[in-house]
């Protein structure tokens, strides 16, 4: 018999961004992750993904960081592995899409503060979204040798997301120019033999590698990483056990068993593993006990699956039925959600569509009567200024919630002037680093208060004593 052809399966670690933001909303603070990242430094991961997503909005918001001093902490701890982001195309960080300027000087500031993979989506698979970001990491990585733009696909179900759509999508972004794929599965919707076929096919659309990256919210995330991988994908996204399974990743050490003596080896070493999950795992107690960890999130949520909403989504839901005492509603709202997705062009599920398509399916339940009241978001939508989405939407509730108003058919940023000099002016004043200013773009009045705060740190004035009113501030 011959000898196995080895094709190690390699591995993005998830435990310092996606596992957290998953189970505990991104609260773990930057001095608890420090002393664990040289021994993750050896593992041997292609990456560890520890920034972008909600981390920069948490670290400012409630953990009164800056997250630009995480990344250079993180930095300095991983001397040999990859470190990666998330960011959302356009929108960068934020809720809104920025102009290109903002776009290209927030990847340079990425990549010249220690990240090397930039992981790039848009909620509704607009590559015109996208290309900006992709532009900006090839610009950088030519002058200074460093960075890699992956293109993120949302996965989702529908009439419209073929084979076909897929294998079609991974050849434009090879075209862009990006250098790698992933396949963004947010809601754990991709089964398993789904995903033989979905990476078979994209692996003979494109040259790129391919990443697969899901979550356990549906209860098969492990089988679709071992089909996937059987089917030739490059990468796998996994979480240290003691922030795995539930709405995060399927478990680091439990993948790495799965392919040990087989031509997926990954060659870890599962003591070294056990140690880093000693490490988390005392955390993990504490999350509990102090609720930050809600048992809920734990479990397999099998509506995720019937109902192709991801498991944030059906909590938003949930709470916005209770706050109107109309929970006896909920499945005429799950009803609804799949009609307005079908209306707003069938987009992908994913933030902000989700949050903005589940809304929507509340008040058009609540009000008896549909889209008699429709959000801001709805109405952007339906201009495009979110982007062009697969199907088109229906003229009936275009006419209905914006009647006679002209649609965007460009890419919206191309209607955006330069963005950077204005907001360099107004916040002049609290700049320290050049990188405040990106923090402000993204998060105004966040930024403004943590900057705030940063100074009454730096002057040792105690905030609780000031006199804000008058500006007075004890020393």
């Amino acid at each position: 018999m011959s000898e196995q052809v080895k094709k190690p399966i390699k591995i993005t670690e998830t435990i310092l961004r996606d596992a957290h933001q998953s189970l505990i909303a991104t609260r773990m603070p930057t001095d608890f992750m420090l002393p664990i990242l040289e021994k993750m430094d050896k593992v041997g991961y292609h990456s560890v993904e520890c920034w972008g997503g909600a981390t920069f909005d948490a670290s400012l918001r409630f953990l009164k960081e800056d997250p630009w001093d995480r990344l250079r902490k993180i930095r300095d701890g991983f001397k040999n592995t990859k470190l990666q982001m998330l960011f959302r195309g356009q929108n960068i960080l934020g809720y809104r899409p920025y102009a290109d300027d903002v776009v290209e000087y927030f990847v340079q500031k990425s990549i010249s503060n220690g990240i090397d993979i930039i992981r790039i989506f848009d909620c509704l698979n607009d590559l015109r979204n996208l290309q900006a970001a992709v532009d900006a990491t090839n610009k950088f990585k030519v002058q200074e040798g460093r960075g890699h733009a992956q293109v993120a696909l949302s996965y989702t179900l529908g009439d419209a997301y073929t084979l076909e759509y897929w294998t079609d999508m991974a050849k434009k972004i090879e075209e862009m120019g990006a250098d790698s794929i992933c396949i963004k599965d947010m809601a754990g919707l991709l089964v398993p033999y789904k995903a033989t076929e979905m990476i078979s096919a994209m692996k003979s659309a494109t040259k790129l590698p391919i990443q697969l990256h899901t979550h356990y919210t549906s209860g098969v995330a492990s089988m679709t990483y071992l089909k996937a991988v059987e089917a030739g994908v490059d990468v796998i996204d996994t979480a240290m056990s003691p922030f795995a399974l539930g709405t995060s990743q399927p478990a680091t050490e439990v993948m790495v068993e799965t392919f040990k003596g087989t031509e997926y080896d990954t060659g870890f070493d599962q003591n070294l593993l056990a140690e880093i999950a000693d490490y988390f795992r005392p955390y993990r107690d504490e999350c509990l006990a102090n609720g930050l960890l809600n048992p809920k999130v734990m479990g397999v949520d099998i509506k995720t699956l019937l109902y192709q909403v991801p498991g944030g989504m059906l909590s938003n839901m949930v709470s916005q039925l209770k706050e109107q005492n109309a929970e006896d509603r909920y499945y005429d709202v799950l009803k609804e959600i799949p009609q307005v997705r079908k209306d707003l062009g069938e987009p992908p599920l994913v933030t902000p569509s989700s949050q903005i398509v589940g809304t929507q399916a509340v008040f058009n339940v609540l009000m008896g009567e549909r889209y008699k009241m429709a959000t801001k978001e709805t109405k952007a939508v339906l201009r495009g200024e979110y982007g062009q989405t697969v199907k088109p939407m229906s003229q009936e509730v275009i006419d209905k919630v914006i009647p006679g108003e002209e649609r965007i058919t460009c890419r919206y940023a191309d209607l955006l002037g330069n963005e950077l000099e204005k907001l360099e002016s107004e916040m002049k004043e609290w700049k320290q680093q050049d990188e405040d200013v990106l923090s402000y773009a993204l998060f105004p009045q966040v930024a403004k208060d943590y900057f705030k705060y940063r100074q009454a740190q730096q002057e040792k004035v105690d905030m609780t004593q000031a006199d804000t009113t008058n500006g007075a501030y004890p020393v």
